[in-house]
């Protein structure tokens, strides 16, 4: 049995990783997103999929602007007795010119795809007990030696940051037993790829990516630990 926590979980690759935790009937899931309305529809698809899957409880929770000691941590400590893995899964995306990004910009993909992410791990590592493994969802566009593309370097940058965090972490969290590795994903059909590369069909659906996450949260500790993996098929 698992006791998880996925942000970003109303749409794309985190919407199917849920309904793939879900099925496993042991799991129970906290699934964290901005929409109330995208997270009742998750509800109800989980329920049709796994009517006798694991538990879901879904909340609706900005990881950048909203209270962790008030209204998350108590949520989470009123399902969960620990925490076994974490997630990290949302984020947002600005396809523009570098010279066209404000700083504003800048500033507001870091938040959340960088610094949501270190305040989630802030406030929740320390539910965690030895054998928990925390995931971060990086990107192909954030690691070192591969191909980018314009308009994207306030998404690259903040993943590139994100994976560096990852290697970072490990190494801190070693002594509590807690691994932390990052998924640097390849292009997966989502409504997030279609913005930033409209003319292109992606090398992965948003379910067998959904999959692949679900799986290695669950298992990839066992095997890695502070590692940055590529996960692609096709460039972008």
């Amino acid at each position: 049995m698992a006791n998880i926590i996925i942000t970003g979980a109303s749409s794309g690759i985190g919407f199917e990783a849920v309904l793939d935790l879900t099925a496993n009937k042991e799991n129970k899931v906290i699934a964290l997103a901005r929409s109330a309305d995208k997270l009742r529809k998750l509800h109800e698809i989980s329920t049709s999929l796994n009517p006798e899957g694991g538990k879901l409880y879904p909340a609706q929770f900005d990881i950048v602007y909203d209270n962790y000691p008030d209204s998350l941590i108590p949520f989470i400590q009123s399902k969960f007795e620990s925490v076994d893995i974490l997630v990290n899964n949302a984020g947002i995306l600005i396809n523009k010119p570098f010279l066209d990004t404000s700083l504003e910009e800048f500033a507001q993909v870091l938040q959340t795809n960088l610094l949501g992410h270190i305040n989630m791990i802030k406030h929740i590592a320390p539910l965690m007990k030895n054998g928990g493994h925390i995931v971060n969802i990086g990107s192909m566009g954030g690691f070192q030696g591969s191909s980018k593309f314009a308009g994207l370097s306030a998404y690259s940058t903040s993943k590139g940051a994100l994976a560096t965090l990852t290697e970072c972490l490990a190494e801190e969290f070693k002594e509590q037993g807690i691994k932390v590795n990052c998924l640097a994903l390849g292009s997966s059909q989502t409504e997030m790829f279609e913005e930033a590369f409209p003319s292109l069909e992606a090398g992965t659906l948003a379910f067998e990516m959904g999959r692949y996450i679900a799986d290695f949260a669950q298992n990839g500790h066992k095997y890695y630990n502070g590692k940055v993996l590529p996960v692609a098929n096709t460039t972008p």
